[in-house]
């Protein structure tokens, strides 16, 4: 299998599908999941002629398994590695949940002298954690509440998720989907505690805003109103008044993996936005209520 070798030696996972000519897109997947989570954009981004890329975060998936370096800066610094080995340039990389945080710490930290664009889908910048800086984020005994879960049993937890609020398959006539809420799982199960323990400090307690604020390419940031898991009020609202160059797009009553459940709307509105033909929502969005 493809792998790169990060700078502390962990090899990190990843897949290259498409024209290798065409301009590389570059998927960061969310926790705990892996590259396998973007199956649909992989496949309709490489049928549009882009050269669609996606790697396994560290601890995750078929990557190493490292008992340190499960924080933002070593996952910028993973990403970074395996874009040089593939010599990416003029890339758009785009980021899911944890893996938008990712994205975001990865052009603050290492520059947009290889990327185009960015693309952050249910993304957690600016930071989650509720503090004194950010008094409408979530309490921090929610993420204890995960981590706790995670230790205690961690298979019958990474069941519940996908169950219930990741896909939105809690709310009344949701459409389930058993298969989807099995391939969540098998994703889950196939990445380390250790990882997954500590990336739940890294996506929940980072804070993104001076990478935010650093980012010099346009950038689009897509949410569904109704996130369970990442409230559009603290981030998506917040990240687009950081960014130099941001487009929002809200969508009505959308869940957190709308990536996963509704992939054809989702697929076609990166791709409009990169030809140009796609009309965002207002910035100043504080008036959107989440759906019930």
């Amino acid at each position: 299998m493809p792998y790169v070798t990060a700078k502390d030696g962990a090899q990190i996972f990843y897949k290259d599908w498409g024209r290798k000519d065409g301009q590389p897109i570059v998927f960061s997947h969310g926790w705990p999941l892996t590259a396998d989570d973007w199956d649909a954009q992989m496949m309709f981004f490489a049928d549009h002629g882009y050269r669609a890329v996606a790697h396994d975060r560290r601890g995750h998936g078929r990557s190493t398994q490292t008992w340190d370096g499960n924080e933002m800066d070593a996952y910028a610094d993973d990403l970074r590695a395996v874009v040089e080995a593939l010599d990416l340039k003029d890339a758009i990389h785009v980021g899911h949940s944890t893996g938008g945080g990712e994205v975001a710490r990865y052009l603050g930290r290492h520059g947009t002298d290889r990327a185009a664009r960015a693309v952050l889908i249910g993304a957690v910048p600016p930071v989650m954690v509720k503090k004194e800086s950010n008094p409408d984020g979530l309490p921090l005994e929610v993420f204890g509440g995960f981590r706790a879960s995670t230790l205690a049993d961690r298979a019958q937890f990474f069941k519940e998720i996908p169950a219930g609020p990741f896909y939105g398959f809690n709310r009344p006539g949701a459409k389930v989907s058993q298969g989807l809420i099995d391939k969540w799982w098998l994703q889950g199960m196939m990445g380390g505690v250790k990882g997954h323990y500590d990336c739940i400090k890294a996506f929940s307690e980072t804070d993104f805003t001076d990478d935010l604020k650093k980012i010099d390419v346009p950038v689009l940031i897509l949410h569904g109103d109704d996130d369970q898991i990442v409230p559009i009020h603290d981030s998506a609202l917040k990240a687009i008044k950081l960014v130099k160059h941001g487009t929002l797009k809200v969508y009505a009553g959308l869940p957190h993996g709308m990536a996963s459940t509704h992939a054809e709307i989702i697929n076609h509105d990166i791709l409009a936005w990169l030809d140009g033909t796609l009309a965002g929502d207002p910035v100043a969005g504080e008036a959107l209520e989440p759906a019930e």
